[in-house]
């Protein structure tokens, strides 16, 4: 057994190349061989959201608090709340992050693949955003 004490990791702020507005990460777990399972607590302000991206094995996340915005290329802008979990599929181009006037935390899992986990794409347009 292994045990990861909150805060054993400090906490980082998003990349701009990655991220629009205020984003802070919070590793939770990381890969060690065989293992290929990484999580973090991503904790997006008002407005804030990721780039498009895509994972090689897709990701889920679980919505923690606040209010955010989820959406797949060509699909429809959904809104999700605490408790909601999202499943993107395998190289899925997606995006995620927090509603206009609300903040949002989820918890994100996603699998490492011959040492990729994700690959960044376009910033997301305010348009797309839904601004």
């Amino acid at each position: 057994m292994e045990i990861f004490r909150a805060g054993h990791k400090p906490s980082m702020r998003g990349p701009e190349d990655w991220f629009t507005g205020t984003v802070r990460i919070d590793s939770l777990f990381n890969p060690a061989a065989p293992d290929r399972v990484q999580g973090a607590s991503v904790t997006f302000e008002p407005g804030a959201r990721t780039a498009w991206h895509t994972h090689p094995l897709g990701q889920t996340i679980v919505v923690t608090s606040g209010v955010g915005r989820a959406q797949r290329w060509g699909g429809a802008l959904e809104e999700i709340r605490p408790g909601d979990v999202v499943f993107f599929e395998p190289g899925e181009k997606h995006w995620h992050g927090a509603a206009p006037a609300t903040a949002m935390t989820h918890i994100a899992i996603q699998e490492v693949e011959n040492g990729t986990v994700v690959d960044w794409m376009e910033q997301v347009s305010d348009q797309q955003y839904g601004v």
